[in-house]
């Protein structure tokens, strides 16, 4: 026999596929994109679920398998509700304060824009029931991630509460669902985690703002040597190689650059640790702001590396410039092979899928062999155009020049740290390793004494 429903609930699946006792409800207030989402999740990890509505007759499509009762009903049916409304919809959990009571309440909303509202909504909520948990969490993934399960970026559900208990609760839910959990510590973290979603790119500021910076220096220094020069000192208007020649000459001066920048914070975390000799002290903030970036400057400067054209010039037939043109052409390809396998590489997809040890070689080993190429390729550009005083017009250096330096330095002191003796030591202290002082050991021996 089948379990009688209650008046106030409806059931949407059959008695034959009802959820047996010992599955753990769970209630949710809100049958939005989310409230749906997170639901479809819910009952696909085994969880029972019920759906809080004002109009439990008529609350629209939810997932097959889900049961619809009154808010009142709803909310005495588990000890655990999820909030998946907006804050300006709140006001009728006031009316269940007495249900409420005691429950863990996950405040999912978000706002429009930062500093809606002088309090935050978790903070708010927490307000209007005391008596129960509140718990802020699930507010930086969208109904599409949780619809379609954890992948890639949105593998994190970062939460925030004041009662240890709450939040141990939904840390399992978490885990049940696939999702890592950070925990973000007390309530008073929910502005924080609030605006989360309402950043643009954080990550890519610095990157972009230097590309920017960077792009538009070779653009007028180039512009300057080769248009504006051509048209003062020769009479001749060759502005129409704004569009393309010019722009083949700054996007792989660019590219090269910010390629190397994304291995220099690496070589200065070395010598870092070879001063200090010791692994267990910080970084200054700005080099641990450029390593996390990283990975963004690399894919900026490939998009930039895809941008570079291969120019044909016909010119009468000579055996040295054939095989540096070759070799230019060669070292350029292969360079750029292996530039497309680092960013290939770095897509959480395909990451995801490597040991860590198979990463680190892609990234460190193979990165600075396409370091190697890039720069060697830009070396064989220019070959002895540097012996030529004609090419230093207005006693400026050309524009391939000034992109080499910081890759080629980048290589050398890489060089330094791959010497034996100095990798030995580094090695060491990656490992653990020490190295004690002196002063201090005397000071110690002599307190001990």
């Amino acid at each position: 026999m089948s379990e009688e429903v209650k008046p106030e609930s409806v059931s949407l699946y059959p008695a034959s596929a009802a959820a047996t006792p010992e599955q753990e409800v769970v209630c949710i207030f809100g049958t939005g994109d989310l409230g749906r989402s997170l639901g479809q999740r819910l009952l696909q990890s085994g969880y029972r679920l019920v759906y809080g509505s004002r109009k439990p007759h008529s609350c629209g499509p939810i997932p097959p398998g889900a049961q619809v009762m009154s808010h009142e009903a709803a909310a005495q049916s588990t000890s655990l509700v999820f909030v998946c409304v907006h804050r300006e919809h709140y006001d009728f959990l006031e009316t269940l304060a007495p249900q409420l009571n005691g429950k863990f309440l996950v405040d999912v909303s978000n706002n429009l824009e930062k500093n809606m509202y002088p309090e935050a909504n978790a903070e708010y909520l927490q307000r209007l029931i005391p008596g129960a948990h509140v718990v802020k969490a699930f507010n930086t993934l969208s109904a599409w991630a949780l619809q379609n399960g954890p992948s890639d970026a949105n593998r994190q559900v970062y939460l925030c509460g004041n009662n240890p208990e709450a939040k141990q609760a939904v840390a399992v839910i978490s885990t049940k669902l696939g999702f890592t959990v950070q925990d973000r510590g007390s309530l008073s973290a929910a502005r924080e985690l609030e605006d989360f979603p309402l950043q643009l790119f954080p990550e890519w500021r610095l990157p972009m703002r230097l590309t920017v910076g960077l792009t538009a220096f070779f653009f007028f220094y180039l512009l300057t040597r080769d248009v504006i020069y051509a048209y003062v000192n020769e009479g001749r208007d060759i502005s129409f190689r704004i569009m393309m020649s010019l722009a083949n000459k700054v996007f792989p001066s660019v590219s090269l650059i910010l390629l190397s920048l994304c291995y220099l914070p690496g070589v200065i975390a070395g010598f870092f640790q070879l001063y200090r000799g010791t692994k267990y002290k910080r970084f200054p903030d700005w080099l641990d702001r450029w390593m996390l970036c990283r990975k963004q400057l690399g894919l900026i400067a490939l998009a930039l590396a895809s941008l570079h054209i291969k120019n044909n010039k016909t010119s009468s037939f000579d055996t040295t410039m054939a095989w540096r043109t070759d070799s230019y052409y060669s070292i350029g390809a292969l360079g750029f092979g292996l530039y497309l396998l680092l960013g290939i590489s770095s897509l959480p997809s395909v990451s995801n899928a490597l040991s860590w040890r198979e990463f680190s070689f892609i990234q460190s080993k193979l990165g600075y062999l396409t370091l190697f190429f890039c720069t060697f390729h830009t070396y064989l550009y220019g070959w002895d155009r540097f012996l030529y005083v004609s090419q230093y017009k207005w006693y400026s250096p050309p524009g391939y020049m000034l992109c080499l330096v910081v890759p080629s330095l980048v290589l050398v002191f890489k060089l330094l740290l791959l010497l034996p003796c100095v990798d030995k030591s580094l090695s060491r202290i990656r490992q653990g390793w020490e190295r004690t002082d002196p002063e201090n050991d005397s000071k110690k021996k002599s307190l001990l004494a």
